[in-house]
């Protein structure tokens, strides 16, 4: 089950139902992995740091938190995403919002799948996935 929560934002206008099915169509195409309990908490830069210092004792706003809760062959996790900081990184990678939005919602899913970003030539290989996940996302191949 896929759920869009809010904290002290308004949630953005999103085709839930789309979204849920390309979400599920990622999923499966790492190892056939299927959707478990998935919960996207849209919030503030606020809260953002709130929780990046509290359950990661890091002190600096981030686009996404992710907590990974999976199971071999089910992706689970709680996402906070600062609406926030995804609209700041749109005007500075000069994108749309909803654009994106949905690079960091396929994000986090992507980290759940098992895909880091970190170490070394671990962001290309991020940014590859998420570039593969959005031309999905924009074909409607899903």
């Amino acid at each position: 089950m896929i759920e869009f929560i809010t904290e002290n934002v308004k949630l953005p206008r999103l085709d839930k139902k789309a979204v849920k099915a390309w979400i599920a169509a990622v999923a499966a195409t790492y190892d056939g992995r299927k959707v478990g309990n998935l919960n996207y908490i849209f919030c503030n830069d606020e809260r953002i740091l709130e929780v990046n210092n509290q359950f990661l004792g890091h002190d600096y706003y981030t686009d996404i938190i992710t907590f990974d809760y999976s199971e071999p062959g089910i992706v689970s996790g709680d996402m906070y995403i600062s609406l926030d900081t995804v609209e700041s990184n749109s005007s500075k990678f000069r994108t749309s919002m909803d654009k994106e939005l949905m690079r960091v919602i396929i994000h986090g899913v992507l980290h759940l799948c098992g895909i880091n970003d970190k170490g070394r030539g671990e962001r290309a290989i991020m940014e590859a996935a998420e570039n593969r996940a959005l031309d999905m996302w924009y074909k409607k191949q899903f």
